[in-house]
C-alpha cells in the first residue's frame, strides 16, 4: 500500500509518504483501516499482552486477514506508529505552532496508543523517514512562529522537538487534565517568545 499525504500551509509543503508493498484493492484497504483502528483500542485497553486475535474480534475480519497485513504484532505496530506520525505531518499542515503543541499534548493526554505500548515492552521499531517528515513539519511551523515574532529567533528546531516530545510523554504518562496542560503549555510558549 502506497500512501501520499500532503500538507500544504502558506509557506510551505510537506509530504509524507508510506511506501508498504503495491497498491491494495479497496476492500482491503478498508480491511487494513479496520485492523489498525482496532488494534490501537485493543493495545491501549491490553498492552503488551493485547492479542491479534483479540484485534480480528474487533475489527471484524479473520485472523489471516490480519497476517496478510501484519505477519507479526510487531509488524502492526509500526503500522500504527506510521500512521500516528503521518496524523500528526498532516496536522502540522494545519496548524500554527502553539496550536499545534496545544492539539498533540491534548491528544496525549486522552489517547493512550501504541507509543505507551512500545516505551514499556521494548519493540524497537526504526521509522527515521517518518520522524524526518515529522521534524520537517514543526520545522516550518517554527520558522513561521519566529517569522511573525511569536517565538524568539534563538530558539531551534531540536529543543522544539525535545519541548514536545516530553510535555507528550507527561501528559501521557501523567494523565493530565486540561488545567495541566493549559497552565504546562503557557509556561512552555512564555519560554518559546
Amino acid at each position: 500500500m502506497s500512501r501520499d499525504s500532503t500538507c500544504t500551509t502558506e509557506n510551505n509543503e510537506w509530504r509524507l509518504i508510506l511506501v508498504e508493498g503495491p497498491p491494495l484493492r479497496a476492500d482491503a484497504q478498508r480491511n487494513r483501516a479496520r485492523i489498525l483502528d482496532a488494534a490501537e483500542v485493543v493495545f491501549a485497553e491490553f498492552g503488551a499482552r493485547a492479542s491479534t486475535e483479540e484485534v480480528a474480534r474487533r475489527a471484524g475480519v479473520a485472523i489471516g486477514t490480519v497476517f496478510r497485513h501484519f505477519p507479526t504484532k510487531d509488524d502492526l505496530l509500526a503500522a500504527i506508529m506510521k500512521r500516528l506520525l503521518a496524523q500528526l505531518v498532516e496536522e502540522a499542515g494545519k496548524r500554527d505552532l502553539f496550536s499545534f503543541f496545544t492539539h498533540t499534548v491534548a491528544h496525549a493526554a486522552a489517547k493512550k496508543t501504541a507509543v505507551d505500548l512500545l516505551a514499556g515492552s521494548g519493540v524497537d521499531i526504526q521509522l527515521p523517514d517518518a520522524l524526518s517528515q515529522l521534524e520537517e513539519a514543526v520545522g516550518g511551523l517554527l520558522e513561521q512562529a519566529q517569522a511573525a515574532g511569536a517565538v524568539a529567533d534563538s530558539v531551534r528546531l531540536p529543543e522544539v522537538m525535545a519541548l514536545l516530545a516530553a510535555v507528550c510523554q507527561g501528559a501521557l504518562h501523567g494523565g493530565w487534565d486540561q488545567r495541566l496542560q493549559a497552565r504546562t503549555l503557557a509556561i512552555i510558549f512564555a519560554g518559546l517568545s
